[in-house]
């Protein structure tokens, strides 16, 4: 698959590029009944993450492509099917190249939207 399918790409799941850490990607989440959420990304080009922590764990599998997460001084280069977890409150900021996809889990509200 080239990209996510039509029905995860609904107009109303559209994510905010206001509530983004990164510029001119493509999101769309998803709510929990517990309010944890989950989003779907898609980088058309070359990009890099503001630097950023959450108030919730967050859990990440890069599905196509290459994102690149530096965390602790570290850099973890998820490749397709390699997974990252991410714990609260930890500063991270990352960079992806152009095709990639990745799907985040979110152990809160990360986006405002209902």
């Amino acid at each position: 698959m080239i990209d996510f399918p039509a029905f995860m790409k609904n107009p109303k799941n559209h994510i905010n590029p206001k509530e983004q850490n990164t510029q001119d990607i493509e999101g769309y989440f998803y709510k929990g009944a517990d309010g944890s959420q989950m989003a779907f990304w898609t980088c058309h080009a070359d990009r890099v993450s503001k630097k950023h922590s959450h108030e919730f764990d967050e859990y990440m599998v890069c599905v196509c492509g290459q994102y690149t997460v530096i965390m602790n001084g570290k850099e973890y280069v998820l490749n397709p099917g390699d997974e990252l977890f991410i714990p609260k409150g930890m500063e991270q900021w990352g960079r992806c190249i152009a095709g990639t996809r990745t799907i985040h889990a979110f152990g809160g509200k990360r986006f405002q939207k209902d």
